[in-house]
């Protein structure tokens, strides 16, 4: 099964996905990760898109993107899973990551991007970590 988990940076996706590794013992990319398949760049996206187009119905892959043009490589058949929260939230994460400072072109640039993946098409919808990891689970397990 192929899990693609998108959304803007410090929504919840990385801590989602480590919690259906867990349960559905899947290999986990996170966004230009498959550039280490090969040298070409172009020849590892193709790499890429195979393996994932394999994993509809074959091995669990869990793919972790933050950047709208990368939803491209999703084949048919991928469930989709969109993780949104408040931008007051996003931005305190992301100061939080940044040693308490938020550096006010960041700030900009998190605003400028906020609900970029809301339009996007998606199986679930996780905002503000609701349903849990453990019911995104019990979802994907019940499919």
């Amino acid at each position: 099964m192929l899990i693609a988990i998108f959304g803007e940076s410090c929504t919840g996706k990385s801590t989602l996905a480590d919690a259906l590794k867990e349960k559905l013992n899947a290999e986990i990319f996170t966004g230009k990760d498959y550039l280490r398949l090969h040298g070409n760049e172009a020849m590892a996206q193709r790499l890429f898109m195979k393996k994932l187009t394999g994993a509809v119905s074959g091995e669990n892959i869990i793919y972790v993107l933050t950047e709208l043009e990368l939803l491209k490589l999703l084949p048919t058949g991928a469930y989709r899973i969109l993780v949104t929260e408040e931008l007051d939230v996003i931005q305190a994460r992301f100061a939080a990551r940044m040693h308490g400072v938020l550096p006010p072109p960041v700030a900009t640039m998190l605003e400028r991007k906020h609900g970029c993946f809301d339009a996007e098409p998606h199986d679930l919808h996780v905002h503000s970590g609701q349903p849990t990891a453990a019911e995104v689970c019990e979802r994907i397990l019940r499919r």
